[in-house]
């Protein structure tokens, strides 16, 4: 195999919220360049279903990223199973809407829970091993474009998506001088099932239709159309691979043009 990403060629990769959407269009492009993954994910079946459509090789494990004991178990079982972990891929999720004033503080803790501590959570296991076994890892979180851009009815989201941003460029000047490398994607309107929930949430809230919340999606998007998983799974396989060598500490969007700053 020769070009971009070929160096992941036998590399291993865990990777959080693996077994749909996003998460498993990345496991997807990492198998595509001969890596073998260990799908992470808080649904044991849907994971053990990705990991079968994968084939051989790859692992499905259940983690529940808010729980420290959940991560400890699933890199053991993750390490058990590949032998060694090359790369992070800290993508797990979840997001409920609402307007800002009438936020409960199970939404924002439950955004934040998820989005923030599982990040910190699965970073600080994968720093730790990379440390300790003195290996030059790689770790990519999934952030948003909500981490630029503070989102109507979606304040407690962005503000959790804040913080991943903040958390990846400070680890990743911690971890630059042991050549470990951290850095985040941006997503903006990606067709998944999470924004299958999020349409209907958003046109109740604001009196519209889904196919109308859709249809303003596509128009603030210059390239003009709805984003794909695919879309994100590239980049993130390209941030892994030794094309990407001299970039850690970024948040790069990959969003159709909708953000430029």
């Amino acid at each position: 195999m020769s070009g971009i990403g070929s160096d992941l060629a036998g590399k291993t990769a865990l990777v959080t919220g693996g077994a749909t959407g996003i998460g498993l269009a990345i496991c997807r492009a990492l198998v595509a360049q001969d890596m073998r993954v260990a799908i992470a994910d808080l649904n044991l079946d849907a994971a053990r279903a990705a990991a079968a459509e994968l084939g051989d090789g790859h692992h499905a494990l259940a983690m529940d990223v808010r729980r420290r004991d959940s991560v400890a178990e699933g890199f053991a079982a993750a390490r058990a199973a590949l032998g060694e972990i090359d790369c992070l891929v800290a993508n797990a999720g979840v997001s409920t809407m609402n307007r800002a004033v009438d936020l409960t503080d199970e939404e924002w803790d439950f955004n934040f829970d998820v989005n923030a501590r599982g990040v910190f959570l699965t970073n600080q296991y994968a720093a730790r091993y990379f440390l300790e076994t003195g290996r030059k890892g790689v770790i990519c979180n999934t952030a948003s474009l909500a981490a630029k851009v503070g989102a109507p009815l979606l304040a407690h989201y962005s503000a959790s998506k804040f913080a991943v941003l903040g958390w990846t460029q400070a680890l990743a000047r911690e971890l630059a001088p042991n050549g470990i490398r951290v850095n985040c994607v941006c997503p903006g309107f990606v067709r998944t099932g999470m924004q299958e929930r999020e349409v209907v949430w958003e046109a109740e809230l604001r009196g519209m239709t889904p196919d109308a919340v859709r249809a303003e999606y596509i128009a603030m998007t210059p390239l003009g159309r709805l984003e794909t998983p695919e879309d994100v799974a590239g980049v993130v396989a390209f941030l892994l691979s030794d094309a990407a060598r001299f970039i850690t500490g970024q948040g790069i969007n990959v969003e159709g043009g909708v953000y430029t700053g």
